[in-house]
């Protein structure tokens, strides 16, 4: 993707009850496709006084509590609301999505010709476009007015110079700090799946994604006394199992399934794509994009996913 031209900051923004799960396999922070939901979802109710194109967007998680307990044993319960009972007065069978608390900041590239140089304009956007905001929801979860009113909205122009670019998003990256910003690496997955099939040649990639799901105990032997120790294996970089989009197991033509919603519309059943995420300072990102995801939908394949340049423009 090029560079965006225009960054909207929405900083410290507090959402609770946020849907805390990913996907049939993954948990603990929503999906990157929940946040480019609310993204499209927030451009169209922009009226024309606020309107911004937003084409990208990153999140930076300060803090997060999840609504669960110990249920023994290195497992998790969560907490879940009692449902209205039905006709008869028993409990309803229905199952209540895993919840949880979060502060997060989210930082939009945007185009439009609302992106102008006046500052009392460009304020007036961000403060505007917050506003809105703040009457939405976040990964199902409710957005509340933030605590820390020295944080505000703003509406940011990249300079076209290179240098003058990274001095920029340097200067406006503090203001995410501090917290971890949930990027893309597909790249470990890869060395991950090399080094299993050192020693298990028939490791799949499936094998390599489940590695980073789970902590390794290994048995380290003193060598001056010969006394062993287990500790949890260690392996530099915070990454985590995460979707990132759909791949279609059939396409149908319309009014070709039974009970579909719309008869007029093409039909596929999909599955979820996954792939690992890792979870960095902002102070390591030289680079917006690095930071960015954007839909990145392969029609011709069947292929509707999130990408995300981090590895592109790794900080050395």
């Amino acid at each position: 993707m090029s560079k965006p031209r225009h960054l909207l900051i929405l900083p410290r923004l507090r959402v609770q009850n946020a849907n805390a799960i990913s996907s049939p396999l993954t948990w603990g922070f929503p999906a990157m496709s929940a946040f480019v939901g609310f993204m499209h979802a927030l451009e169209r109710k922009l009226p024309d006084d606020l309107y911004l194109q937003l084409e990208q967007i990153g999140v930076v998680c300060h803090s997060h509590e999840i609504l669960s307990s110990s249920a023994g044993y290195n497992l998790q319960q969560f907490h879940l609301t009692r449902n209205p009972v039905n006709k008869d007065g028993d409990t309803a069978a229905i199952a209540e999505e895993g919840r949880m608390h979060m502060d997060i900041s989210l930082v939009f590239a945007v185009s439009g010709d609302n992106c102008t140089a006046d500052k009392a304009r460009t304020a007036h956007i961000a403060e505007g476009i917050d506003d809105i905001v703040h009457g939405m929801r976040i990964a199902g979860g409710s957005v509340i007015p933030r605590n820390d009113t020295k944080r505000h909205p703003q509406l940011v122009s990249m300079p076209d110079d290179a240098d003058e670019y990274e001095a920029m998003f340097r200067k406006h990256r503090s203001r995410l700090l501090p917290g971890f910003a949930l990027v893309l690496n597909e790249q470990a997955l890869t060395d991950r799946l090399d080094e299993l099939q050192t020693t298990a040649p028939g490791a799949s990639r499936l094998d390599a994604w489940l590695d980073f799901a789970r902590l390794h105990h290994q048995c380290v032997i003193d060598a001056d006394d010969g006394t062993h120790r287990w500790e949890v294996r260690s392996i530099p970089g915070w990454h985590v199992p995460i979707p990132i989009g759909y791949g279609t197991l059939s396409t149908h033509e319309p009014g070709e399934v039974a009970n579909a919603r719309d008869t007029t519309t093409p039909f596929r059943f999909v599955e979820s794509l996954y792939s690992i995420g890792q979870w960095v300072s902002p102070h390591r990102l030289d680079r917006p994009e690095s930071l960015l995801w954007y839909v990145d939908n392969d029609l011709e394949h069947g292929v509707y996913r999130l990408n995300n340049d981090y590895r592109d423009h790794k900080h050395s």
